[in-house]
């Protein structure tokens, strides 16, 4: 075929033009080269800023994976100073809180109506699907709704399929008023810690069919959010097309429940989720490495674990 030919060299398709020496690869080819070259610069970026971190030991250290790192810095747009801030904050709340260490014997009260609960499948990328039901709300302590929400959200990540990082939270507005609401201090503080604290974590957060008075409450908090969280949340009407579609395009309706337009029962039970919680729990344990039954000696056996310098122990972020 002479200069004609079509050559093959490496990854690249190259087209050569007849009787002339210039190579023109195809658009696919320089496409495929922009991924690789935006891939080696966040790997390079996430060297920085395990470079910048210093030594870890202990959970500090089981905890900054590269997935981790990789998620603090796509939530500071992979500005390296900014995600260090980020996730040396992160490391002080988790030294002080200890949610790892939260178990479900703690919260299970909150759990007896299903206000929250991770549900038993996934959406179609695979996510953890957290079921949230505000209007099913039982107790009055703030600061043990949000253990009990902080708990669950751990669950959710342990139980993350392999290369997933995200999850998906479908809220049931059923019953929901203005009086069954948290107040407006504890959801900012709520939306501090998931924002704060589990950056990337939350693929889409579904409103399903929310009633008109809500909108009063939602004009206050989505203050509180940042840009990125901000458009993962849709809202969805059960007469709006465009709605019905955007719930078929994330979930199979085989597996949603009733509640948000699919096809599946709805069903809760309490002591069934309470055995599988407690399952959970050993597995947690054992991958933070620490004895289940040590739990009574009060919560004392985790510091900051972060070297060179100490850091000081710090409240939620506010």
């Amino acid at each position: 075929m002479g200069k004609d030919k079509v050559a093959l060299l490496r990854s690249d398709i190259q087209f050569y033009v007849p009787g002339g020496s210039s190579a023109f690869p195809c658009r696919w080819s320089n496409s495929h080269h922009d991924q690789e070259n935006e891939s080696l610069k966040q790997e390079s970026k996430i060297k920085e800023l395990r470079a910048a971190l210093g030594p870890l030991s202990g959970r500090s250290s089981k905890y900054c994976t590269d997935a981790c790192l990789r998620r603090y810095l796509e939530a500071r747009n992979w500005n390296v100073d900014k995600s260090k801030k980020m996730l040396v904050e992160s490391l002080k709340w988790r030294s002080s809180y200890k949610p790892e260490e939260i178990r479900w014997h703690e919260v299970a009260v909150e759990g007896e109506t299903g206000k929250v609960y991770r549900a038993n499948f996934h959406d179609r990328h695979g996510r953890t699907v957290l079921i949230l039901r505000p209007g099913k709300q039982n107790t009055t302590s703030l600061d043990n709704q949000l253990r009990h929400l902080i708990y669950l959200i751990e669950n959710a990540i342990l139980n993350l399929p392999e290369g997933q990082e995200q999850m998906a939270w479908l809220i049931d507005f059923t019953g929901w008023t203005l009086s069954t609401s948290v107040p407006i201090k504890t959801a900012r503080d709520t939306i501090n810690v998931l924002q704060n604290h589990y950056p990337e974590r939350l693929a889409m957060a579904f409103l399903y069919n929310p009633p008109r008075i809500f909108e009063a409450f939602w004009k206050i908090v989505k203050y509180f959010l940042d840009a990125k969280t901000f458009q993962k949340v849709k809202f969805v009407y059960p007469k709006n097309k465009d709605s019905v579609e955007l719930m078929k395009s994330y979930f199979d309706e085989e597996n949603l429940p009733t509640e948000f337009g699919g096809k599946a029962i709805l069903d809760y039970n309490h002591e069934e989720f309470s055995k599988q919680m407690t399952q959970d729990d050993t597995k947690s344990a054992n991958l933070w490495g620490f004895d289940d039954k040590l739990q009574t000696l009060g919560n004392g056996h985790s510091g900051p674990e972060v070297a060179p310098e100490p850091l000081c122990l710090a409240p939620p972020a506010s």
